[in-house]
């Protein structure tokens, strides 16, 4: 048995654990601290640990994304949600649209890229992390008020999906030249509505079994939960449907209704969703090597800036401009779009697809999420006691 594997996984668990009175005390999105964990321990770190495979680590990042969305759901309070539900729901699709062709024109003419790279580059860039945003309100002691906590918490579990259908949808555009627009709005409409209808029928059908099922044993209720959450989402994908919308909705509905040991639950996908935005972190830190970032800064600066200062901004604004929000609450919102993994995991598609500027479309993503949790992250407190 290799117990050095079991003791530097152990200690980059423990560590990350610790990282986070860091976060609290000053303020530093402690996802940012996870990914430097994950540099630092790389090849070109003081761990020396070498890790080159986009394969396994999209496939960590996927089975995360699984376990995060679905936590998100299951912890989301329907009551609050329910009054942002058409904003939430804008936000995360024609939002997201905006976003890509935005950043994707202004990545056009500074990259060169062709219409369908840049849209590419755009699509992975476009989904946001709320989490970070919250983590970095909480430890400042600082609460959202009104609409805009459940809004973004909406924004950020809704609007994965339609990023991964964007980036899947221009790789397929860009490797099979005769796919049409016509094709790929009806495989939008497929994914979507697949998505939907399974994920709430499973997640209506998971809370009368665990109802009635009476297990003789109280830890096999999280076996259980965690197979109907794979299930749904291998189930729902195999058959052309968007898995992520499906764990996510499945999460929702299950949270808004009472089931046996639901307290318990709750408290064992919070955990489980933290080890998995560690590992993810740590794993997509590792795969990264810093001397390559440093060839695509100046760019990855530039989109990172515009991104910030003007697509995201852009896009809310869009979005919201007939809902009721005023102007600060809509500049709050066009600010904390932070970037997660989500877009690191995108990012190794192209890389796998083998498209000619995937290394530095996954360069420059990894960038542009640095630069997003360093200047957007230390600055949302401030952000958001001016926006009120």
């Amino acid at each position: 048995m290799n117990t050095t594997l079991l003791i530097v996984a152990a200690s980059l668990l423990l560590v990350s654990v610790l990282a986070s009175k860091v976060s609290d005390r000053f303020g530093i999105p402690v996802l940012l601290l996870f990914l430097g964990l994950g540099m630092l321990t790389g090849s070109e770190g003081i761990g020396g640990i070498h890790f080159d495979d986009p394969g396994l680590a999209q496939f960590i990042g996927v089975i995360a994304l699984v376990l995060i969305l679905f936590s998100g759901g299951l912890d989301t309070e329907w009551k609050l949600v329910r009054q942002v539900l058409l904003e939430g729901i804008l936000l995360s699709t024609l939002g997201v649209l905006i976003t890509t062709m935005v950043v994707g024109f202004f990545i056009s003419l500074l990259l060169g890229f062709t219409a369908l790279e840049s849209l590419l580059l755009g699509a992975i860039i476009s989904s946001t992390d709320a989490a970070a945003v919250f983590a970095v309100l909480r430890s400042k002691g600082m609460n959202l008020k009104g609409k805009l906590a459940p809004l973004l918490e909406l924004e950020s579990g809704s609007n994965d999906p339609m990023a991964i259908f964007l980036t899947v949808g221009m790789l397929q555009l860009i490797m099979q030249p005769q796919f049409s627009l016509l094709q790929l709005t009806g495989l939008f409409l497929r994914q979507m509505s697949l998505g939907i209808a399974f994920g709430f029928s499973m997640g209506r059908l998971l809370i009368p079994l665990i109802n009635r099922l009476r297990l003789g044993y109280d830890g096999l209720y999280s076996v259980l939960t965690l197979a109907w959450v794979f299930l749904t989402f291998g189930i729902t994908d195999s058959l052309g449907g968007n898995g992520f919308l499906a764990v996510y909705l499945c999460g929702i509905v299950m949270g808004q209704h009472d089931f046996i040991h639901k307290r318990q639950l709750l408290r064992f996908y919070d955990g489980l969703a933290w080890l998995m935005q560690i590992t993810m972190f740590i794993t997509l830190g590792l795969l990264v090597y810093p001397s390559h970032l440093v060839p695509v800064a100046d760019r990855g600066l530039l989109i990172a800036i515009f991104l910030m200062v003007l697509a995201r901004p852009i896009s809310v604004f869009v979005t919201l401009a007939l809902r009721p929000f005023s102007w600060r609450e809509k500049t709050f919102i066009g600010w904390v779009g932070l970037r997660g993994a989500v877009p690191i995991i995108l990012a190794t598609f192209p890389l796998l697809r083998g498209i000619s500027n995937g290394e530095t479309i996954f360069n420059v993503v990894f960038f542009v999420v640095l630069t997003s949790m360093l200047l957007q992250g230390s600055s949302i407190p401030l952000v958001a006691r001016c926006s009120k």
